[in-house]
């Protein structure tokens, strides 16, 4: 039974979230304002100007694209290596399971700047040069995380006799995988790249620290806090990396909101 709840926890609650998303408004009204020279309120008017600024200028095309390969690309490998992982971890019980799954889950629970500290250490020590194998490199261990939590969640779900009779009626391992596998984690695993997209696509720490003179639109953006002419721009660029972070995690909300009490679930 739902409880309509006190007024005042709901007066908390919404006072929470207007909290939150009280920045986030703000930019998305700034973006649309004829004024360009400051946050000056109220607003003189609307405009879509900025938008084709934004949008015809080179270095902030070039800030998008990369982001979206770095984060298609860190995804792409996240998903691979969680799902592998997943795989083997789910039902194998052995001495330093814990550990391992720690492992799997410390990247997304460390201070970005620390993760970003190690890697960098550990690419001079390879003798790698910052780039974009780098920042893809780096991005996949928090990436990771969020596939493998999503996908074991599932695995944990489905009942272990679906892949027994896929085998006693003659389906090869990997048959068994296509056919039975994959349809029953497909909605946790394609959530679980979305949310990882979302991740990578707005990383400004672990960036910094892996990125060499690569310019991600979010290393972008910090750049942009020093020069006042563009602060228009700047809203408008801001408002898309909020957008594009802010789509795929309500995408992989509503993939998933309905499967917590089927076993398999897949769609």
């Amino acid at each position: 039974m739902r409880s309509n709840g006190h007024p005042l926890m709901k007066a908390a609650a919404w006072g929470g979230l207007l909290f939150m998303h009280f920045p986030i408004a703000v930019i998305a009204m700034y973006a649309f304002n004829t004024e360009a020279s400051s946050f000056s309120f109220p607003l003189q008017g609307f405009t879509l100007e900025w938008f084709a600024k934004a949008f015809a200028r080179e270095d902030v095309r070039a800030a998008v694209w990369l982001s979206v390969e770095v984060a298609a690309q860190a995804t792409a490998l996240a998903m691979l290596l969680g799902t592998l992982a997943s795989a083997a971890l789910y039902r194998t019980a052995f001495f330093g399971k814990e550990v391992i799954t720690l492992l799997f889950i410390l990247p997304i629970a460390l201070p970005g700047i620390v993760t970003g500290i190690a890697l960098l250490s550990a690419f001079k020590l390879a003798g790698l040069e910052s780039g974009m194998l780098t920042i893809v490199t780096g991005h996949a261990t928090f990436c990771i995380v969020v596939v493998y939590n999503n996908v074991i969640a599932r695995f944990r779900r489905t009942s272990a006799s679906l892949l027994e009779a896929s085998m006693d009626l003659g389906a090869d391992g990997f048959q068994t995988f296509r056919h039975v596998v994959l349809p029953n984690i497909a909605t946790a695993l394609l959530a679980g790249g979305m949310l990882a997209f979302a991740l990578s696509f707005d990383e400004i720490i672990v960036t910094t620290f892996t990125a060499g003179s690569e310019r991600t639109l979010p290393i972008w953006l910090l750049n942009q806090l020093s020069k006042p002419r563009d602060t228009p721009i700047t809203n408008v660029v801001a408002l898309m990396v909020m957008l594009a972070t802010m789509l795929p995690i309500l995408g992989a909300y509503y993939l998933t909101r309905d499967t917590d009490s089927v076993a398999g679930a897949g769609k």
